[in-house]
């Protein structure tokens, strides 16, 4: 629900609309007046109120036919209508109740009970529309990780099949395994990240600290990924300090930092371009390493937002994007007391700069 809650009172009375102003005034309610029925009807075609507020002695289409018209029509379903009748006869009430009003207020109108009723009932949209909003988000993320798991169980299936085939050369048959292989590679990768977000979101996840070379860890990272960046002309570049020092990190979490941000960099880079992983220790103890690409770059206004779990910053065509990898990262290096912010590597393209403090 917006921050300006909005109702539409409809009722043939203006002198009405001037008694539910008064009540409601205060209350940071926009209200929105239909002085009939099939007035209320064609404004709805264009604007859909949080709550409407419905007399039921009107003239042509009474309260009672108004009602369920609005609640026939699954676009306004889901607006509550509190009915405001003159009606006492529980017959009158049930038929309410029966034609699809949510709640109803007898008149004359008592203004404590017209703002508790009117409050229960914006509750009870708010909750409505957050569960709708939640279940869209769920529907799309289900969706966009159909779209992820699938591309590599495709490349799997079809290098398998191609493996199958009479007459492939020996070196033919080793470049369909290591495809085969960078497939399995990712499948696992989005998984374990998926299963380590969910325990580090319900705080069931326990650092395993270690002490760790950085630079070792950096190194084996970008072995890891050279073959990926390979296929799409692009240089790693490693700027490392000498191998020997040392920092407490969970290493297999902080490895997967590093996977992402690489992945990152790699999946936005264009052709021929490079990817630079930069490491440093600090001097008053900690590490800092960095991810610098020459990509698109992300926008100002969406450098938070990308932090967060299914936000994307801006769509690429024929990239996967599922609005996770980024997101994990944070929790992950957060999890660990650290930061992780994104700045411009000029003239184009962004710089990832991760830094942790010695635990």
């Amino acid at each position: 629900m917006h921050s300006q809650p909005s109702i539409l009172v409809i009722d043939d009375e203006p002198d009405n609309f001037d008694v539910v102003e008064t009540l409601l005034d205060g209350e940071n309610y926009q209200l929105y007046y239909a002085l009939s029925g099939q007035q209320a009807l064609n404004r709805l075609k264009s604007f859909q109120p949080d709550l409407i507020l419905l007399d039921v002695m009107m003239p042509h289409l009474d309260g009672m036919e108004v009602c369920q018209r609005i609640k026939a029509d699954p676009q306004w379903q889901a607006v509550p209508i509190i009915m405001v009748t003159a009606l006492t006869a529980k017959e009158d009430l049930a038929r309410c109740l029966a034609m699809g009003a949510d709640d109803f207020i007898s008149k004359p109108i008592n203004g404590v009970e017209l703002r508790a009723r009117v409050h229960s009932m914006l509750r009870i949209k708010q909750q409505y529309d957050s569960m709708q909003v939640l279940m869209k988000l769920r529907e799309d993320m289900v969706n966009m990780i159909v779209h992820d798991l699938r591309n590599p169980l495709t490349s799997i299936v079809l290098g398998t099949e191609i493996l199958r085939l009479p007459g492939l050369s020996p070196e033919q048959q080793q470049g369909k395994v290591d495809q085969i292989f960078l497939a399995a590679q990712q499948l696992q990768s989005l998984i374990d990240s998926l299963l380590i977000m969910a325990k580090l979101e319900s705080e069931k996840m326990v650092l395993n600290y270690t002490e760790v070379d950085i630079c070792a860890l950096c190194m084996s990272a970008v072995e890891d990924i050279k073959a990926i960046a390979t296929q799409k002309n692009l240089t790693l570049i490693c700027e490392l300090p000498e191998p020997g020092s040392i920092i407490a990190v969970d290493a297999v979490i902080f490895r997967r930092v590093l996977d992402n941000l690489l992945s990152n960099a790699i999946k936005f880079s264009p052709s021929n371009s490079q990817v630079t992983l930069r490491g440093e220790y600090l001097a008053g103890g900690g590490v800092k390493v960095q991810v610098v690409d020459f990509g698109s770059g992300v926008r100002q206004d969406l450098r938070q937002m990308i932090f967060e779990k299914y936000e994307i910053g801006t769509r690429m065509p024929d990239v996967s994007q599922i609005g996770l990898g980024l997101a994990f990262c944070k929790m992950a290096i957060e999890a660990h007391c650290g930061t992780i912010t994104i700045e411009d590597n000029h003239p184009h393209g962004s710089i990832f700069t991760v830094l942790l403090k010695n635990k």
